[in-house]
């Protein structure tokens, strides 16, 4: 029997209601399909996912956090928020900023607030020397503006649901591209195309958990050990091993989110 890959995991979002009394379990059944490192993403409608992040980050040494509100929540944002988010932001174990962007297929908040947040976050990002973390949905062009008047890079497109134009506006400004479980759903050629596209140094993979669980297990709750089928998707686009497509990922969010540097300074 071979080994497991040893996979990263670099965005998660463990600190959700659906992991609860198991979230141990959850994380053993990682570790033990190959997941060796996880990012979990701290942006719920409050602060209180950043600092539920936070808290795992301490308490798993393999477990790394971002901090940031997502476009969905940006309309209940309270100013003192942006110091609470900076002052976790210096945090040791915060290896990003986010998931920070743009939605407009739901529009749960008025779209030039998102656009107003995003690039406070990307200011953030910069002053903090941390890599942003961008969802965006139907809203490519004003997401890319955006970035592009930030200075663009470094960061990562999370969960990219584009095509090959898209995906080169992105890399064009510095930014990765990562690649979840939608990559192997039966209608995901567009996303396919640009999978195959991207530079390998620029490739990440994720489950975007508890959402977006992959083929063979669609509309079950995702969990991180599940990111073993969108590497083997993703090494089947690119016609390499799932070894390599792991191994490129691994390599690709150490770099990215710096995981395996020491305490960061602030």
């Amino acid at each position: 029997m071979s080994s497991p890959l040893a996979i990263i995991d670099s965005h998660c979002h463990l600190d959700f209601e659906d992991y609860a009394g198991e979230l141990d379990a959850v994380i053993d059944r990682a570790r033990a399909a190959g997941v060796i490192a996880l990012v979990t993403i701290g942006s719920g409608r409050d602060l209180a996912s950043a600092r539920a992040a936070v808290a795992l980050a301490e308490r798993f040494p393999f477990i790394w956090a971002t901090v940031g509100v997502h476009p969905h929540d940006v309309k209940t944002i309270e100013p003192s928020d942006w110091a609470a988010l900076a002052a976790l932001a210096a945090h040791p174990r915060v290896c990003g900023i986010g998931e920070t962007g743009l939605d407009y297929h739901y529009d749960h908040s008025p779209r030039e607030l998102q656009r107003s947040t995003l690039a406070r976050f990307a200011e953030m990002a910069r002053a903090a020397r941390l890599p942003l973390v961008v969802h965006v949905r139907e809203a490519h062009a004003d997401c890319a503006d955006i970035l592009r008047a930030a200075g663009g890079g470094p960061g990562v497109i999370h969960c990219f649901t584009g095509g090959p134009a898209e995906a080169r506006i992105y890399l064009d400004l510095g930014f990765h591209l990562s690649f979840s479980g939608i990559v192997t759903f039966k209608n995901a050629g567009p996303i396919r195309e640009a999978a195959r596209l991207v530079p390998p140094q620029r490739l990440l993979a994720e489950t975007d958990a508890p959402f977006l669980a992959p083929m063979p297990l669609r509309g079950r709750r995702n969990e991180p050990g599940f990111i073993v089928h969108t590497i083997e998707m993703l090494a089947q686009i690119r016609g390499v091993s799932a070894a390599e497509v792991a191994r490129a990922t691994a390599e690709n969010a150490r770099a990215l989110f710096c995981l395996d540097s020491s305490p960061k300074t602030v």
